[in-house]
């Protein structure tokens, strides 16, 4: 399982002033139990960490990067983007990944925020649910993204004290 090794990060939803951040989770909705699921460990990690955590819901999960390039532009602290692609017998399964693979980092960079990419590339539907964070899974990747993106606003925050401009 892609999982094992993978640290267990402590982490903060409120900045050093005391405030919130502001973590948006974008999730498709294709998949409704897969999605149901991944949303309920984002928004459980984020809402226990003391973030202000807001869902989006967008059409399919080629829409993340444009949902997330608007909460980015918005004042958005951090994006979670959430999304299944099971493959199928067509290259649509390769130009999805892709594009929302290179769009979020996109949006990352540009931005200089994270974004937690939660979005499950699989060959087959029991795959993304091992990965869901229901009750009979292996891991959680909604929680593992928004886990990943409190962690790097942290980060982020250090590197700004030791490099400032």
């Amino acid at each position: 399982m892609s999982g094992d090794g993978a640290p267990k990060l402590a982490v903060s939803g409120v900045k050093a002033d005391g405030e919130p951040y502001r973590i948006i989770v974008i999730a498709s909705q294709w998949h409704t139990q897969i999605m149901d699921a991944l949303i309920a460990g984002a928004t459980s990690v984020g809402t226990e960490s003391g973030a202000d955590v807001q869902l989006v819901r967008v059409p399919g999960s080629f829409e993340l990067t444009v949902a997330a390039e608007q909460a980015a532009r918005s004042g958005a602290d951090g994006v979670v983007t959430l999304g299944v692609v099971v493959r199928g017998e067509t290259p649509h399964f390769d130009y999805v990944c892709q594009s929302a693979t290179l769009g979020l980092t996109d949006v990352a960079r540009s931005h200089c925020i994270p974004v937690g990419f939660g979005l499950l590339t699989v060959d087959t539907v029991q795959q993304a649910l091992d990965r869901a964070g229901l009750p009979d899974s292996k891991e959680d990747k909604g929680a593992e993204a928004m886990e990943a993106v409190l962690a790097t606003l942290e980060t982020l925050n250090v590197v700004a004290e030791v490099a400032p401009r």
